[in-house]
């Protein structure tokens, strides 16, 4: 079982799909919390964007586990994606789920700077997810 087989195209799907899950709400945060939805987001956060980004990884390592054996977690775009993955989990736990939870100015600069950091490592992720370099 090997790239292009039916098990690892449902993986692959799984994989995009979790980073949809993931990434896609940090892109309405901002807007919601002006709206006042914290406690929604916070919800939606906990329970949605992070174990999507955990399966995100599962499915990850499952991908490279049934690649060929050219395709090594010392590549560099095996790497840098799964350094990527985790400086976004990292934020996510620490800065966005705090965040969630407070309120004020400094709430919403968190926020923003979480937000701005794990959409900066989705578009590293996705360069070397794409590109392999």
């Amino acid at each position: 079982m090997g790239i292009g087989s039916t098990g690892y195209n449902i993986l692959n799907v799984l994989h995009i799909l979790c980073a949809v899950v993931a990434f896609g709400p940090l892109f309405l945060y901002p807007s919601l919390q002006r709206a006042g939805a914290t406690a929604q987001i916070a919800k939606l956060h906990l329970y949605m964007v992070i174990p999507a980004m955990v399966l995100l990884w599962v499915f990850g390592m499952g991908l490279v586990g049934m690649s060929d054996e050219a395709i090594q977690m010392s590549d560099v775009w095996i790497s840098g994606g799964l350094g990527a993955w985790l400086v976004a989990l990292g934020v996510s736990v620490f800065l966005v789920r705090p965040a969630l939870t407070e309120v004020g100015d400094s709430a919403k600069s968190k926020l923003a700077a979480g937000t701005g950091v794990i959409h900066l490592m989705l578009v590293i992720g996705l360069y070397f997810m794409v590109f392999k370099p």
